[in-house]
């Protein structure tokens, strides 16, 4: 039942939009209104949009400047195509809410367009966002809990801001992990009370992971050519590298957290996710800005074009290091051939591969219940005060969060154990600060020493998306991250590589991840059409 009322919703959504831009189709016999249809006026432009649907967002770009459809056609093209197939597809549940004033944006880009007015790069390219980034308009910001539900944030999230200004059209919110997995322990990966279970494009029952699940696969299914997630820890890359797609994880500071829904102010970033690096770096470039209201964004060494050194040879003479575990002849290499095949690509491509031992920057039983400790803290310390933040909606307390979950679990009536064990929580400043902070120093210092000692550009993770949680430090750092696709494997699910590196080495790792891409041209697009 709740699948059927929301693609019903997801229909006639489409269908409100299509009548605002005044291309309401034709209903008959054949055409009922709960049945897919393209506005007659789009048909002769179809092939041209049915061949972006995996483009990149620059070609999407070049195909709107050379006039081969306007943002008005291909916002309404994807709206149309994305509820097409949940309703009647494969039923992907990435998206849980589209823009009601996208076609109207659209039409007033286009006409900037015509009259030579770009505001920039991404002028009139569709985004979607995920559901714990406020949008002041009529879309609702609820990191997928239907408690959240009711009223809209007040303003904009300042990225939000950035992208409006670069010309991005907001089309829509993307599903998550309720409360960025912080909810319960039984949740799975991409399910939310307000959006469903969100499923992998490249296999229906195969990892979405999360929780930027919705915005990771999107982009996989052609929903649109950019979105954004958030990551506290590893909630952009894990999603990336289980959907087949590109995820960057920032410095912690590079790109403002006002306006996004806190889980940790040590560790929250916003990250792109996209289809290509150089997306990933052009979607960086709009948002990247000095933020008054976040004072981590004034640490920012250097503001600069992350485009610039994406070039083809971008490894030539790079140093990379790679866990010892898989030298050559080594028994976990013969058991992980795409990792194998793309340490091979690294070398050919004119990278120094040097192998290294991870133990430093790996952690023990004892620091894994600091960091479940911390995790638990910082929930209270973010939360009530977020929830006491907003106007409108049903709860403005913990309890009263924990009270409505209770009597309204949502359709998987899955637990909120996560939740109601922080909101017990007796909290202790002295006691958060000591763990963080503590956390923090040795992850940074882990991660150093690993850059200093070995020479190394970058380090590249294991070949497991959510090892990279095992590897604490490069995450408890603050430090960047980025995973790009490496192939498929037996199961017809999508591998990766990760590279991460220093504070601010986002242009390094670019580069890298590009000239990797480059070499490998690995990713592949779903098959479920």
């Amino acid at each position: 039942m709740y699948r059927t009322l929301r693609k019903r919703a997801v229909v006639l959504t489409r269908l409100a939009l299509l009548h605002a831009l005044c291309l309401t189709p034709l209903v008959s016999q054949a055409n009922p209104p709960d049945q897919p249809v393209f506005p007659a006026s789009a048909s002769v432009k179809n092939e041209a949009l049915a061949g972006m649907v995996y483009a990149g967002a620059a070609e999407v770009a070049l195909a709107l400047a050379e006039g081969r459809f306007t943002s008005q056609e291909l916002v309404s093209y994807l709206i149309s195509r994305a509820a097409d197939l949940d309703s009647f597809g494969p039923a992907i549940e990435a998206v849980i809410e589209f823009n009601s004033e996208a076609l109207s944006i659209a039409r007033t880009l286009d006409e900037e367009r015509q009259a030579g007015n770009l505001r920039g790069p991404l002028h009139g390219i569709p985004v979607l966002l995920k559901d714990n980034i406020h949008t002041a308009d009529q879309m609702q910001t609820a990191a997928g809990s239907l408690a959240m539900v009711g009223a809209a944030a007040a303003d904009d999230a300042f990225i939000v801001q950035k992208l409006r200004e670069q010309g991005a059209i907001i089309l829509g919110k993307t599903n998550m992990s309720e409360w960025a997995n912080f909810r319960g322990d039984q949740l799975p990966d991409g399910w939310s009370g307000r959006g469903g279970k969100t499923r992998n494009p490249h296999a229906l029952d195969g990892d979405v992971c999360g929780s930027s699940s919705g915005s990771a696969a999107a982009i996989a299914a052609g929903y649109a050519p950019l979105s954004l997630g958030t990551d506290t820890f590893g909630s952009v890359i894990c999603p990336a590298a289980k959907n087949g797609i590109v995820g960057l994880r920032p410095s912690v500071g590079l790109l403002s957290r006002t306006g996004i829904i806190p889980a940790s102010r040590e560790l929250d970033s916003a990250g792109p996710m996209t289809r290509t690096v150089r997306d990933a770096a052009l979607l960086l470039n709009a948002m990247v800005a000095l933020d008054p209201q976040d004072l981590a964004t004034a640490q920012v060494p250097v503001r600069q074009d992350y485009t610039q050194k994406l070039k083809a040879d971008a490894l030539q003479g790079k140093v990379i290091g790679y866990p010892s575990r898989f030298k050559p002849g080594s028994e976990d290499l013969n058991e992980h051939p795409q990792f194998a095949q793309a340490l091979d690509t690294l070398r050919g491509a004119g990278a120094q591969l040097v192998p290294v031992d991870l133990k430093g920057t790996d952690w023990s039983e004892n620091d894994w219940s600091r960091v479940s400790r911390m995790f638990d803290m910082t929930i209270k310390r973010v939360l009530p005060g977020y929830l006491a933040s907003r106007s409108g909606l049903k709860v403005s307390t913990f309890q009263e969060l924990v009270d409505y979950n209770e009597s309204n679990p949502g359709a998987g009536n899955y637990n909120q154990d996560l939740l109601k064990r922080a909101n017990a929580l007796a909290f202790d400043e002295a006691e958060y600060l000591t763990l963080s902070d503590g956390l923090g120093d040795e992850a940074r210092s882990n991660v150093d020493k690993l850059l200093a000692d070995n020479g190394l550009d970058v380090a590249l993770g294991d070949p497991h998306p959510f090892a990279v949680l095992e590897l604490g430090s490069a995450i408890f750092a603050g430090y960047p991250g980025i995973t790009v696709p490496s192939g498929m494997d037996a199961d017809g699910m999508p591998t990766s590589v990760y590279f991460y590196g220093a504070r601010w080495s986002e242009a390094e790792l670019l580069a890298i991840a590009y000239g990797y891409e480059q070499a490998s041209n690995a990713r592949q697009d779903p098959d479920f059409e």
